[in-house]
């Protein structure tokens, strides 16, 4: 064999022990990340914070109806009966400011398609107080003098009051309550650990859920369950 053709020879047995030395490099890394995710131990957990708080806002809404064959004597009722409703209103304890009169909304029953030409009273319409006021337990009290307004022929319209509780004091408790949730969370974890042998370490992610307010229960919508669930991540150790 000629001097170039060992030259050619050496040069080829030269690349294939690179080319093995690199196949084998990364087959040692592959082995030694694949050894490290093996050993990143992780653990989710979820921490729930709960409270009972009494609704501070209440909108009560007070519908009436009424039908007549004259359009002025129809308006003329509806301004004598929200008269009396706002008299009542005060009685209980509300304030002008927290009392809203909405325009009837009046109807001719002969005057729409199809209407029926036989109709006893031509003009049928609704209207309704609304209290808008931070006075619940008032607002609760006045449901059950209701009665008065049906001796003076006020008949309260619909299956019941229309009433809402709201509660709209979530920012002064949210803090407390996010605070409590990734105590019970962490408490979970580290049992979790103590459990499995292990060790709680740091924490690896957090994620605040979103706070819901919901009614207690049907029977008192004036108190709300306010509850929110934080998820937590802990890395476990040996």
């Amino acid at each position: 064999m000629t001097q170039r053709g060992y030259d050619v020879l050496a040069a080829a047995i030269a690349a294939l022990l690179v080319a093995a030395g690199l196949v084998g490099l990364g087959a040692a890394l592959s082995s030694g990340l694949q050894k490290f995710k093996a050993t990143e131990r992780t653990v989710d957990v979820k921490g729930l914070a709960e409270r009972e708080v009494p609704a501070n806002l209440a909108i009560w809404g007070i519908q009436h109806a009424d039908a007549d064959n004259e359009l002025p004597a129809l308006y003329a009722r509806f301004e004598t009966k929200n008269a009396a409703i706002q008299a009542f209103l005060k009685a209980q304890g509300f304030d002008e400011a927290e009392i809203t009169v909405a325009p009837p909304a009046v109807t001719d029953r002969q005057a729409r398609d199809y209407g029926d030409q036989n109709v006893k009273l031509r003009y049928s319409g609704r209207s309704s107080v609304t209290v808008y006021t931070p006075k619940v337990d008032a607002v609760r009290k006045a449901l059950g003098a209701l009665g008065e307004l049906g001796k003076q022929g006020v008949a309260v319209s619909g299956e019941g009051p229309s009433v809402q509780y709201v509660f709209n004091g979530l920012n002064d408790i949210k803090p407390a309550m996010i605070e409590q949730a990734v105590k019970n969370a962490r408490e979970s974890a580290g049992k979790f650990a103590i459990d499995t042998g292990s060790e709680l370490g740091k924490l690896k992610r957090a994620s605040q859920g979103q706070f819901s307010i919901e009614d207690r229960d049907a029977s008192t919508p004036h108190i709300k369950r306010v509850r929110v669930v934080s998820t937590l991540e802990y890395y476990l150790q040996n």
